[in-house]
C-alpha cells in the first residue's frame, strides 16, 4: 500500500481540510496517517524517516511570513537527511499557497478551490487519468470516479432552444456539474413526433421547446466542453420507445427516467389509463435494460408531492425498484427526494429514505445494483431567493447521511422561476460548499433513537401494505406486486392512494393524511387518530 503522511507544521492547529483530504487518498487506494496539528519540523521529518512515505502532505494557516520561514527551514533539513525522494505537498490559503510555490519545495500545491476530480487526478498520477474521469460517457465510471464525493446533477431547460443552447454551454464550462438534466416542455414530451397536436400557446411551458432531434443534438454539442457533463432526460409520455430511441442518438442519454404508474391519467401528462401506463412504462424500461442503460423510477415522490403517507411512499419505493428489476434492469438508480411531503421534519426524512434504503436492499444480489441519488424536494423552496438558499445547504446536509452517489441538486430560485444558468452554477457550488464541510465525520443520524424508531415502524407498515397487496391479487396474478391490471385496481379502489387524487374519476382519493410529530401518516374519517395499514386494508376490502 501506498504510505501518506499529513501535519499542520509549526505552530497550526488547523487540521480539517488536511483531514478531509487524507479521507480523499484513502479513497484511492493510500495507507493515511495523520501526524496532528502543530506538528513541529523536527518530530515531522523523525517520521518521515521512520515511516518511509511516499507523499507527505503539509497544512499551514496562519501569516505567510512564517510561511516562508518554514519552508525555508524544511528546505535545508531536506537536503541535509537526503529526502528529495520524498514528494512533499501543501495546502493553505491564497498567501500560503504563493509562498510555497516560491519556495520550490513542494511537487503539488493546494489552495481549497480544486475540484474532487483534480486532486484524485494527482493522485493517480497525472493529466490522462484526469481527462478520462472527467470525460467519461458513462454513468458508473463517473461515479467510481468520483465517490465518495457524489457526482452532481442539475436539470435545466429555458424556454427556448438557443437559450437552452447558450446557457447548457456556460453550465459545461463552470466544470462544477456532472450531469445537465434536459427539461423538455410538456408539448414535447406528449407529442414530439406528433406536432399537429400540440398547443402552440403552451410552447416552452416547462421547459425547453425541443422539436426534432437536432435540437437535441444541438444542445448536446453545445456541452463538449468544460468537463463534458453528461446529459439525460425524463422518457416523455406517448410514444416512449421512438423517445428512447431518439434521446439515445442525440444526447447519449446517461440513464431513462421512467415512471410507473405516472405520466398517464393519474396526473393528466398523457391520456393513458393506468393500465396502459405501467405495461408500457414497463415495457421501456426492459428497452434500456436490454441496451444495459441504468434505469431510474421516479414514482415513490410522485405519491408524496400528493401527501401521501410516509408508509406509502416507502411501498412504492419498493415496488418501482421491484417492478425495474423484474424487466431486467441491473443498474438502477434509486432517488431519494428529501423535505416531501412539505412539513416532514428533517428526522423523520431520514427515517423514511433510511427505511427505503432497508427495503431495496432486499432486492440485490449479482444481478440487480442500486445507486443512491439523493435531492431537495422542489415543493419546500421559498420565493424569497436568501431564505431558498439556506433551505438547499440544509437539505443537501440532509440528503448526505443517505452517502449519495449522485446528488441531484435542486437550484435555490425554483420556489419563484425556472432557473438561469448563473443561478444553477450558484446553486451548484453552495452543494460543493456543502460537501466540503460536511462530506467527511458528519454525525450518524441512525445512531438516533427516535429516528430508527421510526424506520423500523416504516418497514413493518410498508411490508403489510404489500403483503396486503399481494393478498389482494392471488386470484388475479402470479405476481401481483408487478402486474398492470392489479397495480391498476389497487389504486382504483384505494388500496394504493393519496389526498389530492380527489376529484379525479380515475382514481379514489378517499385516504385522508396529516402530518403529526413532522411524519406523515394515514388517519381515519375523523382525522383525529392514526390508522394501521392492517386496518386501513381491512375496510377497504370489506366494502368491495
Amino acid at each position: 500500500m501506498k504510505k501518506i503522511l499529513g501535519a499542520a507544521i509549526g505552530n497550526c492547529v488547523h487540521v480539517w481540510g488536511l483531514y478531509n483530504f487524507l479521507k480523499i487518498t484513502e479513497s484511492e487506494g493510500f495507507t493515511a496517517e495523520l501526524l496532528g496539528p502543530a506538528v513541529k519540523l523536527e518530530r515531522l521529518i523523525r517520521e518521515v524517516i521512520d515511516k518511509k512515505p511516499v507523499v507527505v502532505a503539509l497544512s499551514y494557516r496562519l501569516t505567510d511570513e512564517s510561511a516562508k520561514e518554514l519552508f525555508g527551514e524544511l528546505k535545508k533539513i531536506i537536503k541535509e537527511k537526503n529526502l528529495a525522494n520524498v514528494k512533499f505537498i501543501f495546502g493553505g490559503t491564497p498567501p500560503n499557497v504563493k509562498a510555497a510555490i516560491e519556495s520550490g519545495l513542494f511537487d503539488k500545491v493546494f489552495d481549497g478551490t480544486e475540484s474532487i476530480q483534480e486532486i484524485k487526478n494527482y493522485l493517480n498520477g497525472g493529466k490522462d487519468v484526469f481527462v478520462k474521469a472527467i470525460h467519461s460517457d458513462n454513468l458508473i465510471e463517473r461515479i467510481s470516479n468520483k465517490y465518495p464525493y457524489p457526482i452532481i446533477r442539475h436539470h435545466f431547460g429555458r424556454p427556448t432552444v438557443q437559450e437552452t443552447i447558450n446557457g447548457a454551454k456556460k453550465i459545461a464550462e463552470s466544470e462544477l456539474i456532472d450531469v445537465i438534466s434536459l427539461g423538455i416542455d410538456q408539448n414535447a414530451q406528449e407529442h414530439f413526433f406528433n406536432h399537429e397536436k400540440m398547443d402552440h400557446k403552451l410552447d416552452g411551458a416547462g421547459g425547453v421547446p425541443v422539436r426534432s432531434p437536432n435540437d437535441m443534438k444541438a444542445i448536446y454539442e453545445a456541452t463538449r466542453c468544460g468537463n463534458f457533463p453528461l446529459l439525460r432526460c425524463y422518457s416523455g409520455t406517448n410514444d416512449l420507445i421512438k423517445w428512447a430511441e431518439m434521446s439515445v442518438e442525440t444526447i447519449k442519454n446517461a440513464w431513462a427516467a421512467i415512471p410507473l404508474c405516472w405520466y398517464s391519467v393519474i396526473d393528466g401528462r398523457s391520456k393513458r389509463s393506468l393500465e396502459e401506463a405501467i405495461t408500457e412504462n414497463q415495457k421501456i424500461m426492459k428497452w434500456y435494460a436490454d441496451r444495459e442503460i441504468p434505469v431510474e423510477v421516479n414514482e415513490s415522490h410522485q405519491w408524496s408531492l400528493r401527501e401521501a403517507h410516509d408508509s406509502l411512499a416507502v411501498t412504492m419505493f419498493f415496488l418501482a425498484a421491484y417492478n425495474a428489476k423484474k424487466m431486467g434492469v441491473k443498474n438502477y438508480v434509486a432517488q431519494f427526494m428529501f423535505n416531501t411531503p412539505p412539513g416532514t421534519w428533517m428526522s423523520m426524512d431520514v427515517a423514511k429514505m433510511s427505511a427505503k434504503l432497508e427495503m431495496i436492499k432486499k432486492l440485490c444480489n449479482n444481478d440487480f445494483n442500486f445507486f443512491i441519488e439523493a435531492r431537495p424536494g422542489i415543493a419546500h423552496f421559498s420565493s424569497d431567493p436568501s431564505v431558498a438558499k439556506g433551505q438547499l445547504g440544509s437539505s443537501i446536509v440532509t440528503c448526505l447521511s443517505i452517502k449519495p452517489h449522485i446528488l441531484h441538486v435542486v437550484g435555490f430560485s425554483e420556489g419563484d422561476h425556472a432557473i438561469y444558468p448563473e443561478e444553477l452554477i450558484e446553486s451548484c457550488q453552495i452543494a460543493h460548499g456543502v460537501l466540503r464541510n460536511c462530506l467527511f465525520g458528519a454525525p450518524d443520524y441512525l445512531t438516533d433513537p427516535k429516528i430508527n424508531s421510526r424506520k423500523n415502524e416504516l418497514i413493518n407498515e410498508s411490508n403489510e401494505l404489500l403483503n396486503g397487496l399481494k393478498k389482494f391479487g392471488s386470484d388475479k396474478s402470479e405476481d401481483p406486486w408487478s402486474d398492470p391490471k392489479v397495480l391498476s385496481d389497487a389504486i382504483k379502489i384505494g388500496i394504493l392512494d393519496a389526498p389530492h387524487f380527489r376529484g379525479n374519476e380515475h382514481l379514489c382519493g378517499k385516504i385522508l393524511t396529516r402530518v403529526i410529530d413532522g411524519a406523515y401518516y394515514a388517519v381515519d374519517e375523523s382525522a383525529s387518530e392514526i390508522i394501521r395499514e392492517k386496518e386501513r386494508l381491512k375496510k377497504i376490502i370489506d366494502q368491495l
